[in-house]
């Protein structure tokens, strides 16, 4: 769903409402996104206790923003609804009417009610839900001084700007950023259909949602154009990013139940917060074909971090909370390579940190995080990946000047401990997201280093969250079971597939999973049973290219 932004004094009107149709089913979704396997090794999970805002445009001169529980399978009093007619915790009401828009992306986020085998929604038990009509939202919620917090961890805004100035997106960040920093809810938008990326995603803290799928999805493509920073941060799948939205805010919310409940430690109050959430849901993301990133450009201008996958992100945060091993200061711009005399090591290869790095005017502050890259195999190689992210900082000083309060600049290193030499690096300028993907990394020690910058920043100390894992690159398993060939290979990283041929090539004969069962999960271990009857007999797994 896109709009059209109007401005008249303070006051926002959204219309010229465009939905489109939905190309990718829920089941469809729930395999590409790691649903489906994270169902089948997880317990209990979903999204319990957990408040979620759900804003809804509204078309031209109608309240048609509202979710009718029967619609969705949902329970009447979770709902709350909001519009400048006034609010309502009741179904039917006078506030609003509801509309296809709204229950579609209900479906995919919270709902019970699908045309599949499986419930459609990713959080399907969530605390409670207020859906506000995204016109009210801005203005009485957004667009103030002193935003005002709706006390959701999450709000899910699919819908998008068209049509504006940079001057104009650059104000609405600025508002979005500032709720972000007062509520500390994640706010989850559209990067816009076509054309450069355009607000709610576009804000610095939002985590801006691309939509993918087979049939060619028309997402907005970075770097946005006010300075160049890279947004999209992520795809998942459907026609539209509507539809691809709420399947990220569902994650979210899983995870902040899944961190509440201890499932990434004893630190709970870091592991479900919105720095934590947004490094997680980047780390686990799965990279499609095509994918890449530079130095300066941490994230892919059409995929961002890459496809959602909820399975990654769950055992990332499943790995626990691993704080930097050591603190050094050098003089600002000065070199930072790695303490070989250090012996302390992160105690997992898969993790994550809630932190703070501080500097000062004249130094420059690194943490270290050391580890010990190995499986006891010297052939071994391992996919590793790394995600930065911190939030722009509040200052409601400049409401209403045009001008904005910048980031504190921090960047993100990997260096080969033994020899000090810098294996790879994200060090933009203008984005509070660095990453770093390696998907073969030889055995050995590294230094990962969160360096921030001395000398000019917005504040000395800044929270931060880092996200990483470095896990050995999956391999193949055939075992026999009485007259059954048991295909197995593990479940984490997710996002691979095995594929079957009659012949080993592949332009002779072609590789498909046309052939085979779909796989099954246990004991952290994906299979695939073959009976006597399966005459394909060559395999292989494939890293995902969707």
């Amino acid at each position: 769903m896109f709009l059209r932004l109007w401005r008249k004094g303070t006051g926002m009107f959204l219309c010229g409402l465009a939905i489109f149709s939905h190309l990718t089913s829920p089941a469809q979704d729930a395999d590409q996104t790691g649903v489906t396997v994270f169902r089948m090794l997880t317990t209990n999970l979903f999204g319990s206790g957990v408040r979620i805002c759900q804003a809804e445009a509204v078309d031209t001169g109608e309240e048609d923003f509202e979710v009718n529980p029967t619609n969705v399978g949902a329970p009447n009093n979770v709902f709350t609804y909001y519009s400048s007619l006034g609010s309502s915790s009741l179904y039917p009401n006078s506030v609003g009417s509801n509309a296809y828009h709204p229950e579609r992306v209900a479906e995919f986020l919270y709902g019970t009610v699908s045309p599949g085998p499986a419930p459609a929604g990713i959080a399907t038990n969530v605390a409670h839900v207020d859906v506000i009509d995204a016109n009210y939202f801005g203005t009485a919620k957004i667009e103030q001084p002193a935003p005002v917090n709706m006390n959701d961890a999450i709000v899910n805004q699919s819908y998008a700007y068209f049509s504006l100035t940079v001057a104009q997106q650059q104000e609405l960040d600025s508002f979005f950023d500032n709720y972000s920093a007062v509520s500390g809810a994640l706010l989850i938008g559209s990067v816009g259909a076509g054309g450069s990326p355009t607000s709610p995603g576009t804000a610095y803290d939002c985590i801006a949602v691309a939509a993918y799928d087979t049939n060619g999805a028309n997402s907005s493509i970075g770097p946005t154009v006010d300075n160049g920073r890279c947004k999209p941060d992520i795809t998942a799948p459907d026609g539209n990013t509507s539809f691809a939205i709420p399947q990220v805010s569902g994650a979210a919310a899983v995870l902040i139940q899944a961190g509440g409940r201890g499932d990434g430690g004893s630190f709970t109050n870091g592991s479900t917060n919105m720095l934590t959430l947004k490094a997680l849901l980047l780390n686990g993301a799965v990279k499609p074909l095509g994918w890449t990133n530079g130095t300066k450009t941490p994230l892919d201008a059409r995929y961002g971090a890459g496809m959602l996958n909820l399975y990654n992100s769950y055992r990332e945060l499943t790995g626990g909370r691993h704080t930097n091993n050591v603190n050094t200061t050098v003089t600002a711009g000065g070199a930072h390579p790695p303490n070989a005399a250090l012996t302390n090591t992160a105690s997992a290869l898969s993790g994550w940190d809630f932190n703070t790095n501080t500097s000062s005017a004249v130094n420059d502050s690194i943490n270290h995080y050391y580890f010990n890259v190995t499986n006891g195999s010297a052939n071994a190689t391992f996919l590793s990946a790394a995600t930065l992210v911190w939030n722009r900082h509040n200052n409601p000083a400049y409401y209403g000047t045009g001008t904005s309060i910048g980031i504190n600049n921090l960047r993100l290193y990997l260096y080969n401990a033994a020899n000090s030499n810098l294996v790879t690096c994200s060090t933009s300028a203008v984005d509070n997201v660095q990453h770093l993907y390696l998907p073969q990394l030889a055995p050995g020690r590294y230094d990962l280093q969160v360096w921030k910058a001395g000398g000019s920043y917005v504040t000395a100390a800044e929270p931060y969250a880092l996200a990483f894992t470095f896990v050995t690159s999956p391999a193949l398993r055939q075992t026999r079971a009485g007259t059954n060939v048991i295909l197995a290979w593990p479940a984490y990283p997710a996002g691979y597939s095995v594929q079957a041929a009659n012949g080993l090539s592949p332009v002779a004969t072609g590789w498909s999973t046309l052939t085979l069962p779909a796989p099954a999960a246990t004991n952290l271990t994906n299979y695939v049973t073959l009976n006597p009857t399966n005459k394909v007999q060559f395999f292989r797994l494939t890293s995902p290219n969707f």
